[in-house]
């Protein structure tokens, strides 16, 4: 394992059980880059290409709206293990 792997294993999955909260290793993510839920990994395994080009939007207390909002993600053009942040929704 090298140290990417290994730093990638010590994240936060959103989501995921309290008592089990970091990623496996049998498991595809994406790291989520900005707002609300900056630095979470968002488990992208058996996702489409089509499914993962259109982006999502995370319930999350959080954001701008508070309880209730939506933080919205996108795959980074060029770099799908990443999804940036582009706002927030009710």
């Amino acid at each position: 394992m090298d140290r990417d792997e290994e730093q990638l294993l010590r994240r936060r999955v959103y989501g995921a059980d309290h008592e089990h909260p970091g990623p496996r290793p049998d498991r595809h993510y994406a790291e989520l880059i900005g707002g609300p839920l900056d630095g979470l990994l968002l488990d992208i395994t058996g996702w489409t290409p089509d499914e993962a080009d259109t982006g999502v939007a995370l319930a999350t207390e959080l954001g701008q709206f508070g309880a209730g909002g939506r933080a919205m993600y996108d795959p980074r053009p060029g770099d799908p293990g990443r999804w940036d942040w582009t706002g927030d929704a009710p």
